[in-house]
This record gives C-alpha cells, sequence and structure tokens, in this order.
C-alpha cells in the first residue's frame, strides 16, 4: 500500500491522542473524587452539617419547605460550602455558565449521592427536576444531564447498602 495514502498512522496516532487526553480528564475526576466535599470535615462547616444531621435533613423530601428551612438555618456554613466547591452553581457569580464539564459531572453525580440519603430514596430524576428550576437549567443541558442518568442506568438503579467497617 502506498504510504502516503495509508491513513493508519494517522488514526493510530489521533487515537492515541485522545487516549491521552482522556487520561488527563480521568486523572482530574480523580483528584476531584479525592477532595470532594472535604470543607464539610472542617470548621465552619463541620458543627453546621452535625445540626443538620441531628435534624434529621437525610430524612426530609428533597427540595421540601421543610429541607429549605433547615437550610436556611445553618445559611453561613451552607454559602462557605458553595464557595468552597466549584460543582455548586453557587461557587461562580454567573451559576451554571462558569461551570466546566467536570464540575457538572461532579455536580450530577452530588445530586445523585445527595438523593440516595433522601426521604424520596434516590429519585435522580426529581432533583434534576426541581433543580431546572432551582437554577434555570437550559433545556439542552437537562437533555445532556438526563441522558446521563439514562446512561448510568439510574432511574432504575438502587443505591448500595452502606457496610460496616
Amino acid at each position: 500500500m502506498n504510504t502516503s495514502t495509508d491513513s493508519l498512522p494517522d488514526t493510530q496516532a489521533h487515537i492515541e491522542r485522545v487516549q491521552t487526553l482522556l487520561q488527563t480528564a480521568i486523572n482530574n475526576l480523580a483528584i476531584r473524587a479525592v477532595g470532594h466535599d472535604a470543607s464539610k470535615l472542617v470548621e465552619p462547616e463541620k458543627s453546621a452539617f452535625d445540626r443538620l444531621k441531628a435534624l434529621s435533613l437525610s430524612g426530609m423530601a428533597y427540595g421540601s419547605e421543610e429541607y429549605r428551612a433547615c437550610l436556611r438555618a445553618e445559611k453561613p456554613a451552607i454559602q462557605h460550602h458553595y464557595e468552597n466547591n466549584s460543582h455548586h452553581p453557587e461557587f461562580y457569580p454567573n451559576g451554571l455558565d462558569g461551570m466546566s464539564l467536570f464540575d457538572v459531572l461532579e455536580m450530577l453525580l452530588d445530586w445523585k449521592a445527595a438523593t440516595e440519603r433522601m426521604k424520596d430514596g434516590g429519585d435522580i430524576v426529581r432533583s434534576l427536576e426541581i433543580n431546572r428550576e432551582r437554577f434555570k437549567i437550559s433545556p439542552q443541558l437537562e437533555a445532556i444531564l438526563a441522558n446521563t442518568i439514562k446512561e448510568m442506568g439510574w432511574p432504575d438503579s438502587k443505591p448500595l447498602p452502606v457496610t460496616k467497617g
């Protein structure tokens, strides 16, 4: 075969480059995984989240007035949390529009994990509906998030049981 028309070397180089870029993205996600919500482990957030746990926040329906009232009661710590964690739209002056794809993915994964602790038992689809209004999510981003939920198999999945170690 004529090497000037053989696409194999170019295609292999492209595949290897995308693999490298994907690995860089995976590394970004790994760093986020290790540091996710670490600010909740120290003051001023730790004691506030202790109080929220005592109020059984996770036993409330997400987005309910009772839920929102609990968060308002701890507003300084919640605000501190938002200001120190880029996976929250409140981190950015322009909300969702300031976020990267990595922020958005971490946000969606955070929503999923949070819903699993809530009274409604892991309804990520309902969480997306509530957050569509809360954050003024565009139809395009909502579709992307819904497609991701579907690809992850979440509407039919159940949270894993907590194991004691």
